[in-house]
């Protein structure tokens, strides 16, 4: 897989596919983090004169138009799914001006970053307005390569969808990993395959059925996985197996039912992790939206952190959750993606990593 450090960059036109896809409500951006980590790669590209033209999705909008059909400046869209809010605060996390085009593809984009200088910014509105996003249109994504010289992609948490923007889009340029991408494959790689024993891992949310092919890869390597309420019920009722090496630890108190871990878990899982050289952690341990449900995943966090072992957590929840008590720098890395950081740690072919190893 090539890299963004691979290309002369000067006056070049940089497709830079980001994840830009974080909770917005009433049009203020409720966790900035996905943008954060996008910036050192934005950072770059200006910094090498390039012309860096942002892509990125945002939520489901309906209805999405064809090619063809009306460009979206004509097209009376929801603003809810705009990604002009964004472009804002992208501004102000950068440094440096953001030209907002409201339509990624047709003349007017085209005219827009013909006006463009080395080292310049500009972002493109919502690709999902176009159905050939999802769909992977050949045509739609030739039209998008159109716009550039070069392709990076540094959208980890949408690598495991096949879209024109991912995957297509890489038939008509030359592509690499963008500097965001590569961490997320280095350090979860590090975490999936040699990682430096005892390896503990924690995970808490639902949907064990989201989860079994990840619990099943993982426990090849993990010395102990320690399950959170809900999960350690399904993974009873389901008779989901792992290695019969590997140490599975259910939780076995709750408060308020399975809201939260009781103290006798916290108490069991702190042991644990105590002597942990390596730490993955995947979903919050209990309703952590309401406060006085937080005390579980707070202990653990900080049972993690005690003990100095190389911690990584992730998913969209936790993610959020280690925000919001600024804990996250604290950790040796938070992964921006959830569906795509289970499938890689699962084994997983995943589409966008798959598109920039062809070349």
């Amino acid at each position: 897989m090539r890299s963004i450090h691979d290309f002369e960059l000067g006056g070049k036109r940089v497709l830079l596919r980001c994840d830009l896809n974080v909770p917005l409500e009433n049009g203020e951006i409720q966790d900035d983090f996905r943008i954060e980590q996008s910036i050192p790669t934005i950072q770059y590209l200006a910094a090498e004169g390039a012309k860096c033209i942002i892509l990125s999705h945002f939520g489901r909008p309906a209805p999405i138009l064809r090619i063809g059909e009306f460009p979206i400046s004509n097209f009376q869209f929801s603003k809810e799914y705009s990604l002009r809010p964004i472009a804002t605060r992208l501004q102000e996390l950068v440094g440096k001006p953001i030209r907002f085009i409201d339509d990624p593809i047709g003349e007017e984009v085209q005219k827009q970053i013909e006006e463009m200088r080395p080292g310049e910014i500009a972002l493109l509105e919502n690709l999902r307005f176009y159905k050939g996003e999802e769909e992977n249109d050949p045509a739609f994504s030739k039209l998008l390569a159109g716009l550039g010289d070069i392709y990076i992609n540094d959208a980890f948490g949408a690598c495991h969808r096949a879209h024109a923007s991912i995957v297509g889009i890489t038939e008509f340029l030359p592509s690499a990993a963008g500097l965001l991408l590569e961490k997320e494959v280095d350090v979860l790689g590090k975490v999936s395959t040699h990682p430096v024993k005892p390896l503990v891992v924690v995970v808490g949310g639902t949907k064990v059925g989201d989860k079994a092919s990840f619990l099943k890869a993982i426990s090849k390597h993990a010395d102990a996985i320690l399950l959170g309420n809900l999960i350690s019920k399904e993974v009873k009722e389901k008779g989901i197996g792992v290695s019969a090496e590997t140490e599975l630890v259910y939780a076995t108190d709750g408060v308020d039912g399975d809201f939260d871990l009781g103290p006798e878990t916290i108490k069991l899982f702190k042991e644990k992790i105590q002597g942990a050289k390596t730490v993955f952690w995947a979903g919050p341990l209990g309703m952590t939206e309401e406060t006085r449900y937080e005390k579980g995943s707070l202990a653990i966090a900080d049972a993690i952190l005690q003990s100095q072992a190389f911690a990584v957590a992730g998913g969209g929840d936790l993610a959020g959750f280690l925000g919001k008590h600024n804990l996250r720098d604290k950790f040796a890395h938070v992964s921006t993606g959830g569906g795509a950081m289970l499938a890689f740690l699962s084994g997983e072919t995943l589409p966008g990593l798959e598109a920039l190893e062809k070349e």
